[in-house]
């Protein structure tokens, strides 16, 4: 019974964790990403007229959209050099709650038509040696031109540059943190001379509607031409590892479980040879072999239904512990979170149980039926 509640407790909390952790991944993108986004079926950019765009936000339930250009360019900044990728947004870029979680400093503004800002990630900052109190030393930004342009013998002609002044620094994530510098549409359209052309729509919902009957009309709306993808959509390959990798790991600790079952099924087995006389007098007295084997079967039962309650209230206290006084800790000092993530699903439990059951039952079958072939004449 205490090895059944003991693999319980780790099932619990473990896939909690795992929980946890897909929950953080998701709030963490949820700071940089909207809650949808259109890009084009095909290609890298499409069209986006104004009165096109009206229509979008004419869309039950969209409250704001955000028009985005994205490319890689070259930034310089005092002698250092990084190719990353520029993000230029609608001047309602930050209405839609970005950075609400992780860490953000500077100003949350994109500057001015004269002096265009930029919100750098804190890994392109530290590279390139930026300082948010040095605003006289600019962030020099290169895109090269078209091929049909560049047929010049000078290098100046093959590329576009401008200067962004940066304004604040965000830390979210790495793979964003080393990316991403955040910079006014206007700047980047002139910069890429995107003209009307844009990679990306990202869209706020409306409070109270539903993000997928949102993306239902907005699909409708535009088309097979257009993606509408949601926030799991948007990065579907890492949430799909995560639940691959909680899946995995369940299937682990169930395996492991069933091993432990053995002692289920060897200390069953012993109560079978033990009980040989009382279950001949059973039979005796008119006992049938199924009765028998319910005996062993109820054993079984006993054990794993007792092993599995204790497990699952214990793995909830302790997950509720771990949830509301971080006893384990990430152990990480720059981390978004001091402790490990939790989260109870209650589906979980359920699976659980089922595996945990199921498991000490089987063990209990093979006892039952040898408790049930005991012959009545040799014993007495």
């Amino acid at each position: 019974m205490v090895g059944v509640a003991v693999g319980t407790i780790a099932l619990v909390v473990v896939m909690s964790v795992f929980n946890g952790l897909e929950d953080l991944i998701r709030s963490l993108f949820a700071s940089f990403d909207a809650e949808l986004k259109v890009e084009a079926a095909k290609g890298k950019s499409f069209v986006a007229p104004e009165d096109w765009l009206a229509e979008i936000r004419n869309i039950q339930g969209v409250e704001v959209l955000t028009e985005v250009i994205e490319d890689n360019v070259l930034y310089e900044h005092d002698g250092n050099q990084l190719v990353a990728k520029i993000k230029g947004v609608s001047d309602n870029f930050l209405d839609q709650g970005r950075f609400s979680n992780g860490y953000f400093w500077g100003d949350t503004t994109l500057g001015t038509d004269i002096r265009p800002g930029a919100i750098l990630g804190r890994g392109v900052g530290f590279f390139l040696s930026v300082h948010l109190n040095q605003p006289q030393s600019a962030l020099k930004v290169f895109y090269p031109k078209a091929p049909r342009s560049a047929a010049s013998l000078d290098p100046n002609q093959l590329y576009s540059s401008a200067q962004l002044e940066p304004r604040a620094f965000f830390s979210i994530e790495q793979q964003f943190d080393d990316q991403y510098v955040i910079a006014p549409l206007h700047f980047t359209r002139d910069l890429l001379n995107y003209g009307e052309k844009r990679t990306a729509l990202e869209i706020k919902v409306e409070e109270g509607s539903s993000i997928a009957e949102v993306q239902q009309r907005l699909k409708k709306h535009l088309g097979p031409d257009f993606l509408v993808k949601n926030a799991d959509e948007q990065h579907a390959g890492l949430i799909r590892t995560v639940k691959l990798e909680k899946l995995f790991v369940f299937l682990t600790l169930t395996f492991i479980l069933a091993i432990a079952s053995f002692n289920i099924f060897f200390s069953l087995s012993m109560l079978a040879i033990e009980k040989k006389k009382d279950i001949a007098v059973l039979k005796a007295m008119g006992a049938r072999d199924r009765t028998i084997r319910r005996i062993f079967l109820k054993q079984g039962a006993l054990i794993a239904l007792s092993g599995a309650v204790i497990g699952l209230i214990l793995g909830y206290l302790t997950v509720l512990a771990q949830d509301s006084f971080g006893l384990v800790s990430l152990g990480i000092s720059s981390a978004v979170v001091d402790a490990y993530p939790v989260r109870i699903v209650w589906s979980d439990f359920l699976w659980i149980s089922a595996a945990v059951i199921s498991i000490t039952l089987l063990a209990s079958w093979r006892p039952a039926i040898i408790a049930s072939q005991v012959d009545t004449v040799r014993e007495l």
